[in-house]
């Protein structure tokens, strides 16, 4: 028999304390799971990394062949990462407002790992747990052999099925399913960014896509998972994400007025037609073999050029050595932006390969290289450009500005650099917007005409 979850409507002392413990009890579970996995996926990287040129060129096309079998093979496909559709659970619903702003239908984050985390929210405790362990074999072949997916998404997945799974174990513990699921999300990505505010923000942001109440119980077990998370993170001194954190204030109002303006507005735009692409890549319905085949080629030609024109480094893996390469003094403007488009491409066609993986930090890395693109054109400095870009890459390509705005306020540095980064953030939420009403405006110019046509 199923026994009633806890109230997330009500305030009273008790649904607190429930959801409260809730969070704490599945934050350790879930924390625990998606470091343990992102470990596994980060050495198994570093050992990569070090191969042969050919070697970073063949891995990722193992990985994608792998994660396509295991996800095909798992009880004909069930495991299988489709388009999510937009499910109704029936929870309580909330005014649009704070966390809630309209996305384009080509969500990509409902062609994302979050997807399930999007359609159970409010519901927490019927997320489907099950499917988390050979989706988790298929995230470790994916990113773990070098594939331009990233881990966030992932271990939000993982946490969230680990509190969920908890719950499913019966007695006392299926009281808590939705609290502890909802932390455990939380945790894992706190754990992962090392920021507790990051975590808390992004289940909350995800539950906002399907209008799910800000109600005090979730923000107790939200925010008491997060801190869980965040002193794991702490006391094991982990470092699983690699974020830029800008050191040199820009030199004045105006530089930081331009530098939000444009880095804002041109990350904003690509991270959103990016993310519209990874859409459609996600819903294409051709044969497995063909999607393998045709992705698993376009991953290959996007990594030999930008190995022509960078580093093989940063043509490997989800994002992180492009982003150390663009460090490097002396890359030009042009060369930078067209690794942050192969870098976008080579993940569109991941995606489209069947790759089981997430968005999240692939998005950082092309923000954060488009930025730094833009540096010398509003004269500020790169590592401020970048990571004012990779935040807005969030914003206006993932639709989460809560979550970037609360990845910069955790970042540190000069304060009028913070400062243009969350105006940054602002700007790229708006054009991610615009570039998405725009090409929602395009494809219903496409079909009248084809309706025209074929009357």
């Amino acid at each position: 028999m199923t026994e009633p979850q806890p109230s997330d409507g009500a305030s009273s002392a008790r649904s607190l304390g429930i959801f409260a413990v809730g969070g704490a009890v599945g934050g350790l579970a879930g924390a625990a799971a998606a470091v343990i996995v992102t470990l596994l996926i980060k050495e198994t990287l570093g050992a990569l990394a070090t191969q042969d040129t050919w070697v970073l060129i063949v891995m990722p096309l193992v990985g994608l062949a792998l994660s396509v079998a295991i996800l095909q093979g798992y009880h004909g496909g069930q495991a299988l990462q489709t388009l999510a559709p937009e499910v109704e659970l029936g929870v309580p619903r909330a005014r649009r407002g704070l966390l809630r702003w309209r996305v384009s239908p080509r969500d990509v984050i409902r062609a994302d790992l979050t997807a399930d985390v999007v359609a159970t929210a409010g519901a927490e405790e019927r997320f489907p747990w099950h499917l988390a362990p050979p989706r988790i074999a298929a995230i470790i072949a994916t990113v773990g052999l070098g594939a331009p997916m990233g881990t966030e998404s992932p271990a939000a997945h993982i946490g969230v099925a680990a509190g969920a799974w908890l719950g499913a174990r019966g007695g006392l513990l299926q009281r808590l399913a939705r609290p502890a699921a909802l932390g455990g999300g939380a945790a894992s990505v706190a754990a992962l960014i090392g920021n507790p505010l990051v975590g808390a923000v992004f289940v909350l942001e995800l539950g906002r896509r399907r209008s799910v109440a800000l109600s005090a119980p979730r923000l107790a077990a939200a925010l008491v998972g997060a801190l869980v998370g965040w002193g794991i993170n702490r006391a094991f001194d982990l470092s699983l994400i690699r974020l830029n954190v800008p050191e040199i204030a820009p030199g004045g109002f105006a530089e930081a007025i331009g530098a939000a303006l444009l880095v804002g507005a041109v990350t904003g735009t690509i991270t959103s037609v990016v993310g519209s692409a990874i859409y459609r890549a996600r819903g294409w319905q051709g044969p497995p073999l063909l999607k393998l085949v045709a992705g698993g080629l376009v991953v290959v030609g996007a990594s030999l050029l930008i190995v022509a024109i960078a580093t093989p480094a940063a043509a490997f893996g989800p994002g992180a050595g492009a982003a150390a390469w663009a460090e490097s003094p002396g890359i030009g403007a042009l060369t930078l932006l067209g690794v942050a488009l192969l870098r976008a491409t080579a993940t569109t066609a991941a995606v489209a390969a069947g790759g089981c993986g997430g968005v999240f930090v692939p998005f950082l890395a092309i923000g954060d290289i488009a930025g730094r693109a833009l540096a010398p054109v509003v004269g500020v400095a790169s590592d401020l450009a970048g990571a004012a870009g990779a935040a807005g890459g969030i914003a206006g390509g993932y639709r989460l500005p809560f979550t970037a705005l609360a990845l910069v306020v955790g970042l540190g540095g000069p304060e009028s650099a913070t400062l243009t980064c969350l105006a940054t953030v602002l700007v790229a939420t708006v054009a991610g917007v615009g570039a998405g009403l725009a090409l929602d405006w395009l494809e219903a110019l496409r079909r009248a005409v084809m309706a025209r046509d074929a009357s």
